[in-house]
Order: C-alpha cells, then structure tokens, then sequence
C-alpha cells in the first residue's frame, strides 16, 4: 500500500498558520506594532485606509534590518528575540513565535522598505501570497515599513466574513490603544483614510491615557502604587461615581503587554464592594511589573491570556492595594469612632499663631433698672431699637382708593339641574381593574379568566413602537435643559453618536458637539436627566458590534436600546391608573404578544385552567 502522508508546501503551511494569527485587520497592526516597538522604536505612525482592508502601514524609525534579515523575516519561525527553549521563560520583547510575518505575507499583498543606520542603501522587497515578486535596493530614512495591503485577497471565505468598516476599525483602535497606552515614552501617530485619528506624544502614564481618552478622564483618575517581592503594581483606577454600563475602559498591562484575565478582573471588583451601584463597571488602567520566569505567555497565538505562578498572591496584593488607594485619597468612607469632628483643623491653618479674642464690657448695665440702654459699642455701630406694632389695624387701608359698583344691570348665566339617578350622598365606587404583584407582573381580569403581563417587558414593546414611529413617521418633541449636560465620551464613542444623530434627534436628543465633549441640548419627554448618561451608555455599547447598514436596521437597533433603557424596571412600584395606561397602551400596539427581543410579554389564565387546579 502506497503512502499517503505527505508534508505540506510552505505556502500552505502558511496559509493555516495565518488562521490563529491573523483573524482580522486589527491582527496585523497588533503584530506590526509590537515588532516596531521591539525594533526600539521612538516614533511610530499607523496609517489605516478602509479600516484595514485595504491598507494597513506602520512606519518606525527602529533599528532596521540588513540584506539579509529582510529575505529571511518571512520565513516561518525565523525570529531574533529567542535563540534557545531556555529563552520562553526570560521574554523582555513581544513577539517570539517568528510566525507573523510569514502569516501575513501568505495572504496579502507585502511592501517591505527597511535600512539600518550604519548602511548607505536600505532593502525593498514586495511579496504576493508568499511568492517574492522583487527585492532591490533602494535609498530609505532609517527604520521600517511595512505596507500590507488587499488582506485575504486568496481567501474569500476570510475577507467576506469580515464585520463592516465601523467594527474592523473600533477592532485596529483598540489594538492602537493597547500598545500607545503600553509605551507613554514612544510617539504615536494613526492616520484613517488621510484623516488623523491620534497625535500622542511622548509623556508619563497618566498624560499618555488622558490623550488616549478624553480631557475629563483625568479628573477621575485615582493613582496606585505598590511593590512587593513577587510584583510592582503601579497605574490608575477610576472613582466610583464615574462607573459605567459597559466593560470599556479596564485595561491590563503584565511586563507592557496587554493582558486579559477574569480572576485579576475578580480583585478589582472586589476592592471596589460597597462603592459600586449594582450592574456598573469601573475604569482602570493597572500595570504589574513581575519576574519573566513567574509567567507563561506561550498560551494562546495572541498572547493575551498569561498563567501566573502564584494568582492568588497576586489576587490578596492587588486587592488590597486598590482599597488602600481609594482610602488614601478619601475616595472610599472610612468609619473612626473614636475621632471627634470637632477637632478637625484645616491645612491651611497650621502655620498660624494664636490670637487672644477682644472682649467688650459695657461697664454701665443694670439689669435691675426700669430703661432699657440701647446697646451700642465702640466696635461696632449697629443699635437696636424695638419696633412698637401698630394698635389699630385699620390704619392700614386708610387712603386706598374704593369703588363701589352696581350689580342689578350685570346678568348671570344659570346653569340648568338635571336630576340625577344616583342619591349625591352616595359616592360612586369604580372596581379596580388591575393588581400589581411583587412589583413585577399586573394583573387584569378579563371575561374568560385573567391576563398576567410582565410589566418590564410590556414598556419595552410600548416604547419600541413609539421610537420607531418618531423615527420614522412623525419627529418626537423634545424637551429642553434649563442647563446643558455636558457628557464625555471616548473618540471612538463620540464616533459613533455622530453617526446615529439623525435618528437620535428624531426621538427628541438635541445635541451641541464640542472637542471632546458632548452637550446635550434637549431629551425626549418621557426621559430624565438621569437617565441621559445611562441611555447613550446602553445605546454605545450596544452599537460597538457595528452599525448597521439599511437605515431600517439602525432605527431598529436604537430603538431597541432606549426601550431596555427606559423601560420599567422589575421592582418598580407602579399606581392603579399608571398599570391601566401601560395595560392600555400594550393592546394597543401592533404586537402586543412579544417584547423587542421576541419575549412574551403576557400570559393568559382561563377559568377552566384554574378549575382544574382545585380539581382533586
């Protein structure tokens, strides 16, 4: 029998290993920028065109490569941060596989530019799917670029289940985030489609995230410092009244490389019980410093997952220098029963001496004598007089002007009585049409048995037709702020708001854009201030898998979002004539049998099937 193994050519090798490695646009900057940033880099610009799909350079002004490293950076496993097994358990760069490159170039179009300092020419080489087309010399600044473009030209099956343009390039922002907020000491520059997205010097930490995110995020910033035996934790965490919905700005950085871990995310929550409202998520940008040898990296292709040598250290540490950083700076309440307010003294009056307080005599006080002395002291020249109320009251309306007006020549229009059925006395008692149980279901009678309809579900189909039909019909009013609310937001974020404007002005927002600010001008009238920052919260992130394209689809998809929002909660006391108009108002709608999410949203209990019940 003939064999039938066989060993695959490289390109196809190449073609399979590029499936763990490069998943999407956002893959390639990942891998491109951590080998820019290996390549002791001090400047580094993204420029992006199509979110990635058609273009993806990063220029560095690295060390480069000579002639020959540039031919053999694309084979497979060919790498220059590891020579040994030895090396796996000392890691101080990002990338050690040696994969990425070949990956990338088995499915797009490479342009590779490279010089080093020393050498007069640079090196150009151009791949297509694996295949050097040319390599000359060329004359080139010091550092690399690499140009990959047409990602998954030979793989239509990738490129055609890849998300819009919106999601791929939130996906490549977030990549550009994790690597710029990782280095504060490198410049970075993105450009998408000829536009420039972010200019971020060289700066400290907290410079570096503040540009990263918005000016205001500076203002929630809280510091947090500690070093131990076994780690260095040093970064920020966010105050507790600036929590969101959303997981967006929790950031993990283990020897500067971005990390994901449930159990350090555990800690974290865990230093912040109590400060919490239920359902928010804090912000925080937390950076371990540990020995290379205590970790595992070689897990995963991204290199995003890490196992530790001792977690549960890390856990205690890490929780326990949160709650020591939100109580050093009075962030967290700290009870001291011992401690007497009244002793409190300012800062500002430590450098002070005593005073010895003036006092004033009035040495001729009786308090025996008939007269009163009016009070009057050197110090001041304030003096009381007592005020003699006025004995005839009448004397207060004399002088006013009375005119006197004569009635026979006005006529009234009497109103005719009718009898009435009922005896007056007798007052009208109307049966009540529903109950509400547990705050959570109403419950109406109705003529075959009795109508059980969840009360949080219903709201949301009430208001789900009632912001399509603003959205689409008949514009919504508006109701304006006395004051502006001013709301910040990440680029990202205000990115997409921008976007969804016409819609949202259509259910009553009225917006003002500023810088790095949103002002919101009016909102619609069954919303509250309140509930402002907590709708567009809910509605980002529910858009952060991507816009959708027919206009349909988005005034559906927000729809959605602001009837969750703004729909009555579990819990939530409602009056009797509160449940009659929502009871109402569901039956009236086109369909009334499930909520937005394809829910039920009543149950209907017949006589019969509470017969049955009783039914031995």
């Amino acid at each position: 029998m003939s064999s039938i193994i066989q060993l695959l050519p490289d390109h196809v090798a190449n073609q399979i290993a590029a499936g763990e490695v490069v998943q999407r646009p956002a893959s390639v900057v990942k891998e491109l920028l951590e080998n820019a940033v290996d390549a002791k880099a001090t400047d580094i610009k993204l420029i992006i065109k199509d979110a990635g799909k058609a273009l993806i350079q990063v220029v560095d002004n690295g060390v480069g490569m000579s002639v020959t490293d540039a031919r053999l950076c694309f084979e497979r496993h060919a790498t220059s941060k590891i020579r040994n097994a030895e090396d796996l358990f000392s890691l101080h760069t990002k990338g050690f596989r040696g994969e990425a490159l070949a990956s990338i170039a088995a499915i797009a179009h490479v342009e590779m530019k490279t010089k080093q300092d020393q050498e007069e020419l640079g090196t150009h080489i151009v791949i297509e799917g694996s295949k050097f087309v040319s390599q000359d010399p060329a004359v080139l600044p010091k550092g690399t670029s690499f140009a990959v473009k047409n990602l998954f030209y030979n793989i239509p099956a990738r490129r055609n289940f890849l998300k819009s343009d919106t999601v791929e390039f939130r996906h490549v922002v977030d990549e550009f985030q994790r690597v710029a907020m990782a280095h504060p000491s490198i410049y970075f520059t993105m450009y998408h489609n000829g536009s420039e997205m972010f200019n971020l010097p060289n700066s400290n930490l907290r410079q570096r995230i503040v540009a990263i995110f918005s000016g205001k995020t500076n203002e929630k910033l809280v510091p947090i410092q500690e070093q131990t035996d076994i780690l260095t934790i040093q970064g920020f965490v966010g105050k507790p009244e600036f929590a969101k919905k959303n997981r967006g700005e929790q950031f993990f950085f283990v020897n500067d490389r971005y990390i994901r871990s449930n159990y350090l995310h555990h800690a974290v929550i865990n230093a912040y019980e109590g400060l919490l409202p239920n359902g928010s998520q804090p912000s925080y940008f937390i950076y371990l410093t540990v020995p290379p040898h205590t970790i595992d990296i070689n897990i995963h292709p991204t290199k995003t997952e890490i196992k530790f040598d001792d977690e549960q250290a890390l856990y205690a540490i890490l929780r326990s220098a949160i709650k020591h950083s939100l109580g050093q700076f009075n962030v967290a309440p700290a009870l001291d029963f011992d401690r007497d307010p009244n002793l409190d003294t300012p800062y500002e009056y430590q450098n002070r001496t005593a005073e010895y307080p003036t006092i004033q005599v009035d040495r001729t006080f009786n308090p025996f004598s008939d007269e009163k002395k009016s009070n009057s002291f050197s110090g001041g020249s304030s003096s009381y007089k007592k005020v003699e109320t006025t004995q005839n009251w009448e004397s207060l309306y004399v002088g006013l002007k009375q005119e006197t007006f004569e009635i026979e020549n006005f006529s009234i229009e009497n109103e005719e009585v009718t009898a009435s059925f009922f005896d007056e006395k007798e007052e009208e008692q109307t049966a009540k049409h529903t109950y509400q149980i547990q705050k959570k279901y109403i419950v109406s009678p109705i003529k075959s048995g009795m109508v059980i309809i969840n009360q949080n579900r219903a709201h949301q189909r009430v208001l789900y037709e009632q912001f399509l039909i603003n959205m689409t019909v008949q514009q919504a009013a508006s109701q304006q702020l006395l004051f502006p609310l001013a709301i910040s937001f990440s680029v990202n974020e205000l990115k997409i708001i921008a976007e969804m404007q016409p819609a949202l002005e259509a259910t009553g927002f009225v917006f003002d854009w500023e810088s790095e600010q949103l002002q919101v001008l009016g909102i619609p009238s069954n919303t509250t201030e309140g509930e402002v920052l907590a709708v567009l919260e809910e509605l980002v992130s529910d858009l952060q898998d991507g816009i959708p394209d027919s206009s349909f689809s988005q005034n559906d998809t927000i729809a959605k979002s602001m009837a969750k929002s703004l729909a009555v909660k579990t819990g939530m006391y409602l009056t009797e004539k509160e449940q009659e108009n929502l009871v109402n108002n569901l039956f009236a709608c086109k369909d009334p049998n499930v909520s937005p999410f394809q829910k039920p949203t009543f149950i209907t209990l017949r006589v019969e099937d509470i017969d049955k019940r009783f039914t031995l």
